[in-house]
């Protein structure tokens, strides 16, 4: 009989302390093979303080924290991370301006932000370009990062984390600042790499259904660091749920793909 892969995230009784009080968990959570989940909640819910456990780079109060076969704490962290990929408005603050978006994807090979001491070969700056190129920005590939858009800069930050071919995409709200337009390109450029079979998984947080990109499997809502509901989506995003999570009456309909919410009158 063939062993189930083994999980690419499994948290057991996870949780966060600060002063004195527990600001998220504890929580149980697993991301399997090829799930492509939401974390959502509103703010001070604990879903950046999530994604930062995930990433390793934010140790639980309690519980254990396993990603990618390793448990936190237990392997050398740095070498897992690797494996991980992370974009969102966090990381675009530590990118220098003048570099262009070429040497910034590139510097994602070594998980650096510039190019400092490492060397990089013609299949580098190749897998850069054409990264930008899938991501729609090949033609600011060579501009200064400073000119860019919001949209251009988030594209470039995704563009970073898939250099390396994670195999575990933390996405911390990729959608945050973008104008309409800009957003629903970005979506459409979300659901096609969710219909990839690398990264193996994917997690995105957001506070917006309407920014949940179509392909998207599951979901974990989050009310005030516990867990709220977790599963397949469209069962764990319902009215009950997101009203329980944003503390308003809220209507959910689910229309081609795509999931749309409002107060209800």
């Amino acid at each position: 009989m063939t062993e189930p892969a083994p999980a690419i995230v499994d948290l057991h009784g996870a949780s966060i302390r600060r002063g004195g009080r527990t600001i998220l968990g504890p929580l149980d959570w697993c991301v399997g093979q090829g799930e492509r989940w939401v974390v959502i909640g509103a703010n001070g819910s604990g879903k950046t303080t999530l994604l930062s456990i995930v990433g390793l780079t934010l140790w639980p109060t309690t519980g254990t924290v396993d990603v990618l076969g390793a448990r936190y704490g237990k392997v050398d962290s740095r070498e897992v991370r690797r494996r991980i990929g992370v974009a969102g408005s966090a990381v675009e603050l530590h990118l220098r301006d003048d570099l262009t978006p070429v040497d910034l994807v590139m510097t994602a090979r070594y998980a650096a932000t510039e190019p400092w001491w490492h060397v990089f070969d013609v299949a580098d700056r190749a897998r850069a370009r054409e990264l930008l190129d899938r991501l729609g920005i090949g033609a600011v590939a060579d501009h200064p990062f400073g000119t860019l858009s919001a949209g251009e800069r988030r594209r470039v930050s995704i563009a970073r984390a898939l250099m390396p071919d994670p195999e575990l995409l933390l996405l911390d709200e990729p959608a945050a600042s973008l104008d309409l337009g800009a957003r629903e390109t970005l979506l459409r450029d979300l659901a096609r790499l969710a219909a990839e079979p690398r990264p193996s998984a994917i997690v995105l947080v957001t506070h917006h259904v309407e920014e949940i990109p179509p392909g998207f499997t599951h979901a974990l809502v989050l009310g005030a660091g516990a867990c709220l509901a977790s599963g397949p989506l469209g069962h764990v995003l319902t009215d009950e749920v997101l009203s329980r999570a944003f503390q308003v009456p809220i209507a959910v309909e689910h229309r081609n793909g795509r999931t749309w919410a409002r107060m209800r009158a």
